[in-house]
């Protein structure tokens, strides 16, 4: 910062202590009376010293002299001597605008009201994929001034179990929050059943129309609102690319969760997908992350050459999808990046993270002022292609050149 930098104020505080036209009153602060001394030192240099003045107009509505007030007090009453230079005051001023708030000013101002943000999780709290989420969540939110403890608090439920999520919407909305953030469809439903009042953001949700949740993505409607992971061509993009990865492919495993709110979707766009790379594909139903193992078991039996895992479960449970995928050696993808360090082979999907960073920018719109049903539907801007090269040659695969090129990240 420079000297030219600095609004000069138009007017002087020597026999005239009013603000600048203009200016509102909870605007005029105390730089801009600095200001107004650097304005009417360059006026009245070596002129008289007015040290009630400088004091008042840096005491304007009742504010105490803080440290960074009092070297502005100290030049503008000529302390230096009455020879001091403009250049040297400007130097003081901008000096003073350097140094750190003091601990009152980095409070919450007196009378200023902490948000309460809820934030429902459809996983638990240990889990690795919540914890990363969650930080994405928390550090944006601080970003926008939404600090835990000082301007903000968070009211953060933890559950994997559908029917317990129930139970904690229910226990968030009793504690009135000024908002609250879904991290899956199945959270954001139950979120919505509570309450009709208490604005709602979804983080992730398949089909927010056919589920329920909106009116349509352009005019949500009602008090809920957020990110969609709809997205034309995905699983033809997906599986194009698998089978570039792996050229023997023929016949593919969906593993699907039935009880998922996108399961239908999915079944009809892999389907599809599928269909016009000439490939045969069947699915196969994952009720309970306990399955995982014993679907691997049954594909692997069966002759499959890959498989595609979709839903939540290729999120939330990485670890136990790589373990399978790698120990009946099957080439795996799905749209979660995350849980490609597991053992999958590759994936290519949406960027969740930006899903999260995106959500903590509807509730900062919300907590100004704007309202659910005028914020349409987001959809997915960001996508992540990731290849896990360990897990490549393990399977004795070659990976084209190409492919790994394209990668936003490859696992060595």
């Amino acid at each position: 910062m420079c000297a030219q930098d600095l609004p000069i104020v138009a007017v002087h505080v020597a026999g005239n202590q009013r603000k600048p036209a203009g200016l509102a009153e909870h605007d005029f602060t105390r730089q801009d009376a600095a200001l107004m001394s650097v304005q009417h030192w360059s006026r009245h240099r070596g002129g008289p010293r007015i040290p009630q003045e400088r004091k008042a107009a840096l005491e304007l509505h009742g504010r105490r002299m803080q440290p960074r007030d009092q070297v502005l007090a100290f030049y503008s009453m000529g302390r230096f001597g009455g020879g001091m230079r403009r250049r040297k005051f400007i130097q003081a001023v901008l000096l003073s605008t350097a140094l750190p708030p003091t601990a009152s000013a980095q409070q919450t101002a007196p009378g200023s009201r902490i948000v309460k943000i809820g934030v429902l999780w459809h996983g638990d709290s240990e889990n690795e994929l919540v914890k990363t989420y969650g930080d994405v969540l928390t550090r944006t939110l601080s970003d926008l001034g939404y600090v835990e403890g000082r301007s903000a608090q968070f009211l953060q439920r933890y559950s994997a179990e559908p029917l317990r999520l129930r139970e904690l919407a229910k226990e968030l909305i009793d504690q009135a929050p000024d908002v609250i953030v879904a991290s899956s469809d199945l959270a954001a439903i139950d979120l919505k059943r509570a309450t009709t009042t208490i604005p709602i953001v979804f983080a992730t949700s398949p089909n927010p129309v056919s589920s329920g949740l909106v009116e349509s993505l352009a005019h949500p409607g009602g008090n809920i609102t957020g990110l969609s992971i709809i997205v034309d061509d995905l699983a033809g993009k997906r599986l194009s690319l698998f089978k570039e990865a792996v050229p023997s492919l023929r016949r593919i495993a969906l593993l699907a969760d039935p009880k998922w709110s996108g399961f239908a979707l999915d079944l009809s766009s892999n389907s599809q997908a599928a269909r016009a790379l000439g490939l045969e594909l069947r699915l196969v139903e994952v009720p309970s992350p306990e399955a995982i193992a014993q679907s691997f078991s049954a594909i692997a039996q069966e002759g499959f050459d890959g498989a595609i895992v979709t839903g939540a479960m290729a999120l939330l449970e990485g670890a136990r999808l790589g373990a399978s995928a790698l120990s009946k050696k099957m080439p795996t993808t799905s749209g979660a990046a995350e849980s490609v360090p597991y053992g999958l082979l590759m994936s290519y999907g949406i960027d969740f993270s930006d899903l999260f960073r995106r959500a903590a920018g509807y509730v900062d719109k919300i907590l100004k002022g704007a309202k659910t049903a005028d914020l349409p539907v987001e959809q997915p801007t960001r996508f992540k292609l990731v290849i896990n090269l360990k897990v490549a040659r393990a399977l004795g695969l070659n990976m084209p050149p190409l492919l790994l090129a394209a990668a936003d990240e490859v696992i060595e």
